[in-house]
């Protein structure tokens, strides 16, 4: 009998969680291999009358291109996330992604825009458009698929399940690494360069078709439901979270950016710095990569589960102390020219990223009620997401003006932050517990004036 309570809430919701979990993936390999394909392809391809170093820089702007729509998709999808219902939102938000990733796979070069059009430019162009609506569709896939797993989530387990889009996330980034492992270990480096970097961006078609499939037989959840019979959502549920949750929109936002720093930080800019100036053979430091992308799974887990035993916060905030020092090795580690070296520090990175990612969908979650929380949550997410995206950006200007060794402080910062952002927020039912309770005691004051 207690093997079966064990295992219930798992198998009870299994389409649930795989429904969060493979659509999650697969949005995350769509983004995540655009991000390494653009560092490591797209400047010659894109921007070929650039230097090496305008070349990269150019290809990070377009990565955080997508970034900048992912708060703009956030507002659009928030809205019908609150108002229509979680499942249709999810649905549109893979088709988009998808769609324009699909579409990046058929984009010409500048070279083939030049010579058939006399505008090289306009590829660049279509290449920002297409990240755009990559970053559009992103902006509510996140949010969607974590409130689909916590809203469903038996009590007791929102921890455990707010860690579904996390490790799909992981599970995303590892496919994105391990494609282009397979692709480029199958091809030449100048068959890659002509029309090989083409392959995973198609291979997201199948991806995409698998997750609709799943996300099509879900259906509303259960605390949506509810919300929507006891009162009618808000006309414009962005416009409430403005006005009456700022407080822990910033909050949420503020602790969104460590997770990002670390990601992209230990990739994006990791990958052409350590590949380029820094001399590592290319497929060995995919492959560090590939097996770094690994450690967040069973760190999520553990993580999760701690945060069951103790609190979301306090899980939150051990990750926030381990990212401190792992940004004060970081550019030492990875200018040592030791693949163990730079290997353990990027495992040491992504372990943190588990610890500050696996309680922040649940955390997210407490922050804002029923009615707004798909609008507050995606807007929180993407926007903290744009400021923890620009740090690969920020380390490659300091990298070129000479400010190389101190990059890592970055990441320092960023683990900072989240330990502030999170102490000093109160979680939706603590404000609202806490409001209860001075009201009581107000009545009672005044009932005892009265006698």
């Amino acid at each position: 009998m207690g093997e079966a309570t064990r295992i219930t809430p798992v198998r009870g919701n299994a389409r649930i969680v795989a429904a969060s979990l493979m659509g999650t993936a697969i949005e995350y390999y769509d983004w995540n291999i655009y991000a390494f394909v653009a560092v490591l392809f797209f400047g010659p391809l894109f921007f070929p009358t650039q230097s090496h170093a305008t070349q990269i820089l150019l290809s990070l702007t377009t990565f955080a291109a997508g970034f900048f729509a992912r708060p703009v998709g956030a507002v659009a999808f928030g809205h019908f996330g609150d108002r229509v219902g979680r499942k249709s939102t999810l649905v549109a938000s893979l088709l988009l992604m998808g769609g324009c990733t699909v579409a990046i796979a058929t984009l010409p070069t500048y070279a083939m825009t030049s010579r058939w059009l006399g505008a090289g430019w306009i590829a660049p162009a279509l290449l920002c458009l297409l990240r755009f609506g990559q970053g559009f569709g992103l902006g509510g896939e996140w949010a969607g698929a974590a409130l689909l797993s916590i809203e469903y989530a038996p009590k007791g387990w929102q921890a455990r399940f707010g860690a579904i889009p996390p490790i799909g996330c992981a599970i995303g980034v590892a496919a994105a690494f391990a494609m282009l492992l397979v692709v480029g270990r199958g091809l030449s480096e100048s068959d890659f360069v002509a029309w090989g970097w083409r392959l995973p961006f198609l291979a997201s078609a199948a991806l995409v078709a698998i997750g609709l499939w799943v996300r099509l037989k879900i259906g509303e959840t259960p605390e949506f439901r509810a919300a929507l019979e006891r009162e009618r959502p808000p006309r414009m549920p962005i416009i409430r979270v403005f006005t009456r949750h700022t407080g822990a929109l910033l909050a949420g936002a503020a602790a969104v950016v460590c997770p990002y720093a670390l990601a992209y930080m230990s990739s994006v800019f990791a990958l052409p710095r350590a590949i380029g100036p820094l001399g590592y053979p290319r497929e060995a430091f995919l492959f560090v990569e590939f097996i770094a992308a690994l450690v967040p799974v069973p760190a999520l887990i553990f993580a999760a589960g701690y945060a069951e035993r103790t609190t979301l916060a306090r899980t939150m905030v051990l990750g926030g102390l381990v990212t401190v020092p792992v940004g004060l090795v970081f550019e030492a580690s990875l200018g040592s020219h030791s693949l163990w070296i730079a290997g353990a520090m990027l495992c040491a990175a992504q372990f943190a990223w588990g610890f500050t990612y696996a309680s922040l969908a649940a955390w997210l979650t407490r922050l804002f009620p029923v009615q707004v929380r798909y609008s507050g949550f995606a807007v929180a997410f993407n926007t903290g997401g744009i400021i923890g995206a620009l740090t690969p950006i920020a380390a490659q200007m300091m990298s070129t003006a000479g400010a190389g060794g101190y990059v890592g402080l970055l990441i320092s910062a960023a683990g900072l932050l989240i330990i502030a952002a999170v102490t000093l927020v109160r979680p939706m039912e603590l404000r609202d517990r806490t409001a209860l309770s001075q009201a009581a005691v107000s009545d009672s004051r005044s009932r005892q004036a009265t006698v």
